[in-house]
């Protein structure tokens, strides 16, 4: 066994929930909960939904969202909460801790899940007691258990969706959530559900994805019978299962299972590809112990076969696939189907905003919504207000939260997502948070896009585990130190029009290593589902916007009617697109990883 699964076998992580009532009444140092607990405790308090924050004595805690809703009330006290706790200290800047939101903020992930930073132990006791009055919960937000359940955040508003799937997400959220028999899994457990023909919940990059089907059934109810509608079969609503897809080191995209899946039987399905994945998947090189390396290794037909075995369900074979292509992006004023309702998707550069603007924006819910208004959670980082009679939409615009999150956003801002990045996360190579809302903003001051593309998607990683999902995007970045020749730093800086010291470094030896990142075009999820190519590597942060500069020039002139940014990036070949990038006035080519 690995060292963490070796962490998991001396306690059952789930127990470290009732472990943090006792270190918040005491109190307790960092050094004083690894003194009583071992080393291994910083990893058990993931199920708790705590990570402990490279700042020694605070938490990042994860709030779990199923399918991206929440009542406006769970949103205010989420807000609140953060205005609460999420409080940097005078040692660390106080409310000037951050440049750009100072501290009380809370962040918007790619999984449809609330974080919020420099949280004591203290404090979490009465976070979550105020959660749980409202039902909400942050248990295993993190670790290796199934983490927070993906849907579309427009379910049961739009008629892009064969049906509302967010019951079946409550349900398989609930059937997991302090479920003991598969809270220590190999490894973290991803699931989306969505009965949306867009995919809007990314089926395609997570462990499990279950999306849209219909099927014919006999006269019995048998969805084993292949009897057509003119035999008098009847036609079931249902899912078609994918399985194994994921991003990080060895991108992998799902693989589709041959089976029908009807909605009431989606918890035991997912009970069972749990199960095979316990049983089978690798609790020795942590490296690929995801469940993507055990569907790769077996294949998708043997792994049909195990999940087949451990199913209580009869699952017949696939029916009639009904999704048809991806969108994620829901931002900006749209119909309901219900009739005179609007719903809003407003755009969070980066997923980060103040505690007291995401209460605000869950008060004006209520303000201005029906009794069925909501909150809705996007992957893109954005949210969503449910449920506006058309006449008040207007009145919900003027709000003062909704100028800084506008719904009508240039296209770097709309499609730029961000990860943690160094400021918190001990992991990430270079700072992405402030970056990702700085570049798209001058992005979409410097570059003209054609008019008829609504969204650039630009995501940064801080490093190389893909929290960002750079592999997807139009334009990737994974974060990297970078080693330059001496004055090519300030060159740089000069092209680019920042100052140096925004991006730049100096180490003590006198060789200019600086921030920088690898720097990919061309993914997408959909009908041309393909993770883009990292054209270039180490390119210097300063370099970057030079590049795209020189980028969306040659796009301009060269594009095909229709064309999309990622489609032109595809069809023209890596090196012409780095011939292109190399015309800038900056040193893109000409850094290397800082180490090599």
């Amino acid at each position: 066994m690995n060292t963490v699964e070796q962490h998991k076998q001396e306690k059952h992580p789930l127990d470290v929930v009732e472990d943090v009532y006792d270190y918040a009444d005491e109190q307790l140092s960092f050094e004083e909960i690894e003194e009583r607990a071992g080393g291994g405790e910083w990893e058990r308090l993931k199920w708790a939904g705590m990570y402990a924050q490279k700042q020694e004595g605070y938490f990042m805690i994860r709030t779990k969202v199923p399918g991206g809703y929440l009542t406006p009330e769970q949103a205010e006290v989420i807000g609140e909460c953060a205005t609460d706790y999420a409080v940097a200290p005078e040692e660390y800047g106080g409310e000037e801790q951050n440049d750009l939101w100072g501290d009380a903020f809370l962040d918007i992930t790619t999984r449809q899940d609330i974080q919020k930073h420099w949280v004591e132990v203290e404090d979490i006791p009465e976070m979550w007691e105020r959660y749980d009055e409202v039902g909400l919960t942050t248990v295993q937000g993190c670790g290796d258990s199934a983490r927070n359940v993906l849907g579309c955040p427009a379910a049961g508003l739009d008629d892009h969706e064969c049906f509302n799937a967010q019951p079946v997400i409550e349900a398989v959220s609930d059937y997991f959530t302090e479920n003991r028999e598969y809270a220590n899994l190999p490894r973290k457990f991803k699931i989306t559900i969505t009965g949306c023909r867009h995919d809007c919940a990314q089926s395609q990059i997570n462990d499990v994805g279950l999306v849209p089907a219909k099927k014919v059934v006999g006269v019995s109810g048998s969805a084993g019978d292949s009897s057509d509608e003119s035999d008098g079969g009847q036609q079931l609503y249902g899912f078609h299962v994918r399985v194994g897809g994921g991003l990080s080191d060895g991108p992998r995209m799902g693989s589709q299972l041959d089976v029908f899946v009807k909605p009431e039987d989606a918890v035991e399905v997912c009970r069972a590809i749990a199960q095979t994945f316990k049983e089978l998947g690798d609790r020795n090189n942590r490296g690929v112990c995801r469940m993507r390396y055990l569907v790769e290794q077996m294949g998708p037909e043997k792994f049909e076969e195990a999940v087949r075995d451990r199913c209580t369900v009869d699952l017949p074979e696939s029916g009639q696939d009904l999704t048809v292509g991806y969108q994620g992006d829901h931002v900006g004023v749209h119909d309901q189907k219900q009739n005179g309702l609007k719903y809003v998707g407003f755009n969070v550069i980066a997923g980060r905003m103040g505690g007291d603007e995401f209460a605000a924006a869950a008060r004006a819910a209520k303000k201005y919504g029906t009794e069925d208004a909501s909150i809705r959670l996007a992957t893109d980082q954005n949210f969503l207000i449910t449920h506006i009679p058309e006449e008040n939409v207007d009145d919900l615009l003027a709000e003062p939260f909704a100028q800084e999150y506008s719904p009508d956003p240039g296209p770097f801002s709309r499609g730029a997502v961000g990860c943690t990045g160094n400021e918190f996360c001990n992991y990430a190579i270079i700072e992405t948070k402030k970056r990702t809302k700085r570049w798209a903003r001058e992005l979409d001051d410097r570059i003209d896009v054609p008019d008829d593309i609504e969204a650039i998607r630009m995501h940064m990683s801080g490093c190389s585990a893909s929290c960002a999902q750079p592999q997807i995007a139009d334009i990737g970045f994974r974060g990297e130190t970078v080693k330059l020749e001496d004055g090519e730093a300030q060159r740089a800086s000069d092209a680019s029009g920042q100052r140096p010291q925004a991006e730049n470094s100096t180490n003590a030896e006198g060789d200019n290593i600086v921030e920088g990142m690898d720097f990919g075009l061309g993914g997408s999820l959909g009908a041309d589902n393909e993770f883009l190519d990292w054209v270039e590597n180490a390119v210097p942060a300063d370099a970057v916007i030079p590049a795209l500069e020189q980028l969306f020039e040659a796009y301009a002139e060269d594009r095909e009617d229709g064309e999309k940014f990622y489609q032109w990036c595809r069809r023209v070949d890596n090196d012409r697109l780095r011939t292109v990038m190399q015309r800038a006035e900056a040193p893109v080519s000409r850094g290397v990883a800082h180490g090599d």
